[in-house]
């Protein structure tokens, strides 16, 4: 089966102490509850920096420069009716007030501490990588 790939892109914002934000999934999503980098969907003709400097507005109120973006690492994940490709950015830059336009509950946290709340699989091996946690996958 031919699974449709979906190309979204995330964030990982730090604050002046080193935290990183998440932003839990609103009631009403697929996957409320959980805890996920703040991003979306690459629209046709985006790079992934303009996707992630347009959903960051979107979602946050927030105004960040492609330059300050740093690519980290990425996922890449098999979901049952789609597979997920998303690049992970890191900034400490930004302009403006957090604002949640979208319903969604914000959090600060360590990295350390990533794993304390409970994400969509595809965002695992991102906390894994911010964490400093090493990955050993089984053949």
């Amino acid at each position: 089966m031919t699974r449709r790939t979906v190309l979204v892109v995330a964030a990982a914002l730090y604050d002046a102490k080193g935290r990183i934000l998440l932003a839990q999934r609103p009631e009403g999503k697929s996957m409320a509850g959980l805890w996920e980098f703040p991003g979306g969907k690459i629209e046709q003709g985006e790079t992934p920096e303009q996707a992630l400097v347009r959903e960051l507005h979107e979602e946050l109120s927030i105004k960040v420069e492609e330059f300050s973006l740093r690519p980290v690492t990425f996922a890449s994940h098999a979901y049952s009716d789609f597979h997920l490709l998303m690049p992970l950015f890191a900034t400490e830059s930004w302009d403006g007030e957090l604002v949640p336009r979208e319903g969604q509950s914000l959090a600060w946290v360590k990295s350390s501490d990533l794993h304390l709340y409970p994400a969509p699989a595809a965002d695992i091996p991102l906390f894994d990588a911010l964490s400093g946690k090493t990955v050993t996958r089984s053949k």
